[in-house]
């Protein structure tokens, strides 16, 4: 409802035009929701997942009433601190309880449902509220919709929601990562792959903060109406929406990595472009790039973290992710507004575009690939001493020769199962490991015993580039 229409409030509403103070609204939801997120993530498994979400419908109710009875705007800063409030507990234990239930095959199939429910509301809502707007005025007619929807979504969650803990239990003694110490600290710096996609997360928020704020200041001093207003704010989230029913699962099959910096370019270039565009059809346009950039990387996001972290401290892990990445709604608020009133709106568009682009570019040379990032073709040696180096993933090397040839030459750390009794051993094997075939006679040997298992179930079983010979050279 705000993203159409809050601009035009504040001005008319208000009388405040600086573009810092609008955006004080911006700030004051993405303070609340970030803190909120963590804590709803830290305290999940205490409390449970559906009690925090009864916890954050029952804050949403009487937000649309203070909008539309405000007299100052510090009122409706206030609203947006429960706001915050309300879709930290909300949104962050919805997260929960659809990573818990879809297990690790379907994660991102899982957050591209939920982010395409989300924010193709988001995208309906918005393009509704400027139509209403534009026909009836910006209060109180647009937020009577917020009544409802606050109302319908506590009632939903008190008869119909069950909580998920259970499914965290059943999934602990299947999980072979190590627990963190400090799951804070692994998530915020320390641990490669998590502080990778955390960052990313904090400047994806920090540039929809500017589009949040900045568009619809930009599209009114070109002069477009509310209702053109509505519909440009409605593509992005809408083609955003719609685009996770596909990249949810395409986070599940290729490399999250790739993914994650394959989206943050797209959404790079096209804020790039925001400051030249002076038609109607050149915004759609750049919104639709936007959508298609975000869609890339919010169910990766969670995905990933997801796939990261031990089951008992996935939700802290989120929590932790959430924090900084709506902290990037206040950080993008206050540096944007403050560029937009020093400079111009244009100059703090294009800091946020190569703010962007860097921040792709963090996750390429930061983020490791995982076994699963690979299509079941041969793997490289240096990739598998990676593995082994980092002890972040369970490595078994099968040396799949006779017995007689292993003796004579093998890899140090490999085992021998001669490729005959590949069937009957594979029972001992466990599959969440990453197994790598090698064979002295070359590829041929491993591939076949690769694809075997593969059959067998073991989605992470590869052969080794250049077999036994390129790995320990024959004396």
């Amino acid at each position: 409802m705000e993203r159409s229409v809050f601009p035009t409030l504040a001005a008319s509403d208000f009388g405040i035009t600086s573009t810092s103070a609008i955006l004080s609204f911006i700030i004051s939801f993405g303070i609340s929701k970030a803190i909120a997120n963590y804590f709803t993530g830290r305290y999940a498994n205490k409390f449970g997942r559906k009690n925090l979400l009864l916890a954050g419908w029952l804050l949403a109710i009487p937000i649309p009433f203070i909008i539309i009875y405000a007299d100052n705007w510090n009122w409706i800063v206030f609203a947006n601190v429960l706001l915050g409030i309300h879709q930290g507990l909300a949104w962050s234990s919805t997260v929960l309880m659809k990573i818990d239930i879809a297990g690790s095959k379907n994660r991102g199939l899982a957050m591209g449902i939920n982010e395409f429910a989300g924010y193709l509301s988001v995208g309906i809502v918005a393009f509704a509220t400027g139509y209403i707007a534009e026909t009836y005025g910006v209060r109180p007619y647009p937020f009577y919709i917020g009544i409802f929807l606050a109302i319908t979504g506590f009632f939903a969650t008190l008869l119909f929601v069950k909580d998920t803990r259970a499914f965290v239990e059943a999934e602990i003694p299947s999980s072979h990562l190590d627990s963190q110490k400090n799951i804070f600290l692994e998530t915020t710096f320390k641990n490669k792959n998590l502080s990778a996609v955390t960052q990313a997360g904090l400047i994806n928020n920090l540039n929809d903060g500017m589009i949040w704020g900045l568009l619809p200041i930009l599209l009114l001093s070109l002069h477009f109406n509310q209702q053109e207003i509505g519909v440009i704010a409605f593509v992005y989230p809408a083609v955003w929406g719609l685009g996770q029913l596909i990249t949810g699962k395409i986070s599940d099959i290729v490399s999250k990595r790739n993914l994650l910096f394959a989206g943050m370019i797209t959404q790079g270039i096209a804020i790039l472009f925001l400051p030249y565009a002076i038609s109607y059809s050149q915004f759609i346009l750049i919104s639709v790039f936007l959508g298609v950039g975000t869609a890339m990387v919010y169910p990766t996001f969670l995905n990933a973290i997801a796939t990261f972290t031990q089951p008992q401290q996935r939700a802290e892990s989120i929590g932790v992710f959430r924090l900084w990445r709506d902290l990037g709604y206040a950080f993008g608020a206050i540096i944007t507004g403050i560029f937009a009133d020093y400079f111009n709106i244009s100059v703090a568009i294009l800091i946020t575009g190569c703010l962007t682009l860097a921040s792709g570019f963090i996750v390429l040379f930061r983020m490791k690939m995982l076994a699963s990032d690979f299509k079941p073709e041969c793997i490289k040696q240096q990739v598998v001493k990676i593995y082994l180096q980092q002890k972040q993933f369970e490595v078994t090397i099968i040396d799949v020769d006779d017995e007689r040839e292993y003796l004579q030459h093998h890899i140090p750390q490999a085992i021998n199962i001669p490729i005959g009794n590949l069937t009957h051993n594979s029972s001992l094997i466990n599959k969440n490991q990453i197994i790598v075939f090698t064979s002295r006679k070359g590829e041929e040997l491993s591939k076949k015993a690769s694809l075997l298992f593969r059959n067998l179930g073991f989605s992470k079983s590869f052969w080794l580039c250049g077999g036994t010979h390129d790995w320990v050279p024959t004396p």
